[in-house]
């Protein structure tokens, strides 16, 4: 049996590695036009959601061993929340785009409860043309 890493829904499908998929949203970080693939969304929030669980992770430890160096983490984990909150919002709207929604559809998550999980099921979505 042949697989190949194209075949695993998380990645994209143009036989790129994670971390190339990762760093593309990053060099897309003004780009608000245009489409994101379900590959490419889910890659970078994963792959975010990962580095920010190994950031809290490591200040916890090393809170316990001196407060300097968790003040450290602390700092690098609030610089990285900054550089990616705008390349997360484009990858967002561009993942919307994709689905044929405008990206202010991304307003809804501010409904309680409901808006969450209607934004969710949007980004779940296949592509639309």
């Amino acid at each position: 049996m042949n697989i190949s890493l194209t075949n695993f829904y998380i990645l994209p499908q143009k036989n790129i590695l994670m971390l190339d998929s990762y760093l593309t949203t990053f060099k897309k970080y003004f780009q608000f036009s245009g489409r994101a693939t379900r590959g490419e969304f889910w890659t970078f929030t994963l792959l975010n959601t990962v580095i920010f669980i190994i950031l809290g992770i490591l200040g916890l430890v090393l809170g316990s061993v001196s407060s300097s160096l968790a003040s450290l983490i602390g700092l690098i984990y609030g610089l990285f929340s900054l550089a990616s909150l705008l390349p997360s919002l484009s990858v967002l709207i561009r993942r919307l785009h994709d689905t044929g929604r405008s990206g202010w559809w991304f307003f809804i998550a501010l409904i309680p409860l409901v808006g969450f999980i209607i934004l969710l099921v949007f980004l779940l979505s296949g592509s639309k043309k």
